[in-house]
């Protein structure tokens, strides 16, 4: 059995929202939906819109919103995704919620929760700077985990205030072990009336 749950998952680098991102969408059955990973899929594939994204990325440029939101709307448009997704990654901004509100209203859907990871900045910049120092990323310096937890805060927060007003934004204490914060989630979105897929009950 499939639980039906359309999650979205928001928080700066390093809160760890990429891991608890896929242990919430096995508990209720549904795939991730993740930019990033659609992005790499389609470019290896060479599918037209692979093909789009390389280009535009190989010029140094940013994926333009609706480009995003062409490729996430056929990502949510296949089988696996019809009971439910988590999104990962989009929207990240103003636009792009527009564009998501307008496609699941096509379909009479809307987002169930947005899970908030509350990560204090010292945090996020002291993990990511770990985890720099063991995988050898050079590119993970202090300036360059600044610059892009400032961009994290400066186009996620419009976002949050939008889904704040609609009253489905559960904000979670990201710190703490994997399993408590897990819990964590699984209990707030258990609050709301989601339950889990039976084989994760």
């Amino acid at each position: 059995m499939t639980a039906s749950a359309r999650l979205l998952i928001v928080g700066p680098q390093g809160s760890g929202k990429g891991t608890q991102g896929v242990r919430i969408a096995e508990f209720y059955g549904i795939p991730v939906v993740s930019t990033g990973d659609i992005f790499r899929a389609n470019t290896k594939e060479g599918t037209p819109l692979g093909q789009q994204v390389t280009a535009i990325l190989d010029k140094g440029d940013l994926v333009p919103d609706e480009l995003t939101s062409e490729i996430v709307r056929d990502r949510l448009s296949q089988p696996d995704a019809a009971q439910g997704f988590l999104l990962d990654g989009y929207p990240r901004n103003t636009a792009q919620v527009a564009h998501l509100e307008s496609f699941l209203a096509e379909r009479g859907e809307a987002l169930d929760a947005v899970i908030l990871l509350d990560v204090p900045r010292e945090e996020s910049l002291s993990r990511l700077s770990l985890r720099a120092t063991e995988q050898g990323r050079s590119d993970d310096t202090p300036e360059a985990i600044g610059h892009r937890l400032d961009i994290y805060e400066r186009e996620t927060a419009p976002i949050l205030e939008v889904y704040g007003a609609k009253g489905i934004v559960d904000r979670i204490d990201g710190v703490g072990s994997l399993d408590e914060i897990t819990e964590r989630i699984a209990d707030a979105l258990a609050a709301r009336g989601l339950r889990l897929a039976a084989s994760a009950s």
